[in-house]
C-alpha cells in the first residue's frame, strides 16, 4: 500500500524517489488500491500536478496487472487522529498487504497495536528495498 504522499513526491521526474514510480511500470511490486483509495489520489494530484497528469496516472493504474483493486467490508478504526487515514489501513487489512509506505505520522499509532497487525514503513525504507 502506497499513501498518496508517496506519489506526491515521487511522480515527477526530478524526486530522488522517482525510481518508486518506475518500479511500478516495471512490475516490481503489488500495489494495493480501493475506490476510496483512488478518489484520495486524484483529489490530491490534481492539487499538485493537475488533472491531464492525473488522468494519465489514474489510467495507468487501471492497465497495471500488478495493480490490484480492493472491496473493504469492514472498518476497523484504528487511527483516531486522522480518520480519513483509516481507508488506507483498512484497505492494506483487507488485502492482507505487507506493509503501508508513508511520510504520515499518524500511522504510526498501527505499530502500537497486535490486532490487526499492520506494518508501516517510511518512504525512504521503501525505495532501499527495490534495488
Amino acid at each position: 500500500m502506497l499513501d498518496t504522499n508517496v506519489w506526491v513526491i515521487s511522480l515527477t521526474a526530478r524526486s530522488p524517489y522517482h525510481s518508486i514510480y518506475q518500479a511500478l511500470l516495471k512490475q516490481q511490486y503489488e500495489l494495493i488500491v480501493s475506490h476510496e483509495i483512488l478518489l484520495e489520489y486524484e483529489e490530491i494530484l490534481n492539487e499538485k500536478y493537475g488533472e491531464a497528469t492525473t488522468g494519465r496516472f489514474l489510467n495507468l493504474l487501471h492497465l497495471l496487472p500488478n495493480v490490484h483493486f480492493i472491496t473493504t467490508y469492514f472498518h476497523w478504526n484504528l487511527i483516531e487522529s486522522d480518520k480519513d487515514d483509516n481507508k488506507l489501513a483498512d484497505t492494506a487489512i483487507a488485502a492482507s498487504a505487507d506493509y503501508v509506505v508513508t511520510e504520515d505520522t499518524d500511522f504510526d499509532v498501527l505499530k502500537r497495536i497486535n490486532f490487526p497487525k499492520l506494518a508501516v514503513i517510511k518512504i525512504d525504507a521503501f525505495a532501499n528495498s527495490l534495488l
